[in-house]
């Protein structure tokens, strides 16, 4: 998601039939894209989001009062109560460090490596990509293809076929004997793209969800610069394994016990050609996602309401969501122990699980603005 732009927006009236905050937030002001950037260029996928948690570490001097991982590798981060007695409403924020990719599965006698996902692909976004082969000894630049015939020599009916992402292989340029000392069954595959400022939009691999692990530290940067007066506890877990099954947020949540979950995440945003109206989620440049539901939990409605009457208040731009299917964190948090209210605070990104993913850099903004702000004012 990147880079220091500041845009004013016009007041607009409330849509309760669209779910639209009343005023567009601050928006982009301020944004500190350099980081973002630096996230989703930074590998990590389910199971190995270690240098993700390193640049994570080397960010958030001085602004969580503990800082641990735990053993499934996630890093949680508390921040104590201030001027508050005992037993604080504890506030957790649920942000993801995962971005879909591969495992090395096989290495043929040719020197061309197999995949096994991690994560959800569309193979149709597979077709000669250029990706980084992760190893103990160093990162290799390789290419992804489908096997098969190339257009020259292929007939007119393998040119309609979609490939399964098991046919996909990897060619890092060496010879079989090289690639057999250099990389080994378990070693890990990402994207291997730049992230670009668009105009208004942010667009990268790895949004998804680098997103989160930005606004679980610039949220938290903002609250300082509000007075960092929390009278709740606030705790940011930077969870593993999202994209495979929310399992980092599980343990995360059950160590935890918040009395308040929000789920950090991107959504869709299908405000595209091709997508009927209806099946949109979110439109970019309005607002962060107020997330009521998908298809791993329904949010609670008071605290939905909560929430937008925060926004409102704040003037920052919002619009409600529903997703028909997938999942997030919040649920993790909701459902752990003996549960929590549980809320999800998105972003809509178009493309998503591409290596274009796109955000818009208000919406970025406004869902910065809301959590700062609840962190403020909850007690």
């Amino acid at each position: 998601m990147a880079k220091r732009s500041t845009k004013k927006t016009a007041k607009k009236k409330a849509s309760k039939k669209s779910g639209t905050g009343t005023l567009k937030s601050s928006g982009s002001r301020g944004l500190n894209l350099d980081l973002l950037t630096r996230l989703c260029e930074t590998p990590g996928v389910p199971g190995r989001e270690e240098r993700v948690r390193a640049l994570i570490e080397s960010e958030i001097d001085g602004l969580f009062d503990k800082v641990e991982t735990d053993v499934m590798g996630s890093l949680i981060c508390t921040r104590n109560a201030r001027g508050r007695g005992a037993n604080p409403t504890r506030v957790m924020l649920l942000c993801h460090m995962d971005e879909i990719g591969f495992y090395v599965s096989h290495i043929d006698d040719k020197g061309f490596i197999w995949i096994n996902p991690a994560g959800g692909f569309d193979p149709r976004n597979l077709f000669s990509r250029r990706v980084l082969v992760c190893t103990n000894n160093g990162d290799y630049h390789g290419v992804m293809n489908p096997g098969g015939r190339p257009i020259h020599i292929s007939a007119p009916e393998e040119r309609t076929k979609v490939p399964a992402v098991k046919e996909f292989f990897v060619d890092i340029g060496m010879s079989a004997a090289q690639v057999g000392k250099k990389v080994r069954i378990g070693d890990y595959i990402v994207m291997d793209e730049p992230a670009r400022e668009m105009g208004d939009k942010f667009v990268s691999k790895a949004l998804d969800n680098r997103v989160a692990c930005w606004l679980g530290i610039e949220a938290i940067r903002e609250l300082v610069r509000l007075g960092g007066s929390n009278k709740c506890e606030v705790v940011v877990a930077f969870t593993t394994q999202e994209e495979v099954g929310l399992r980092g947020a599980k343990t995360a949540s059950f160590a935890v016990r918040p009395d308040i979950g929000f789920g950090i995440d991107v959504t869709l945003s299908c405000d595209t050609p091709g997508v009927p109206a209806s099946e949109a989620v979110t439109h970019q440049g309005k607002g962060f996602g107020l997330h009521v539901k998908d298809g791993s939990f329904i949010a609670d409605h008071e605290l939905i309401d909560r929430v937008e009457a925060l926004a409102t208040k704040r003037n920052i731009a919002y619009q409600r969501t529903i997703l028909g299917a997938g999942g997030q964190d919040g649920a993790a948090a909701q459902q752990a122990a003996a549960g929590a209210k549980a809320i999800g605070i998105t972003v809509g990104t178009r493309y998503i699980h591409t290596v274009t993913e796109m955000i818009d850099k208000g919406d970025l903004g406004a869902a910065r603005d809301i959590l700062a702000r609840f962190l403020a004012e909850a007690k």
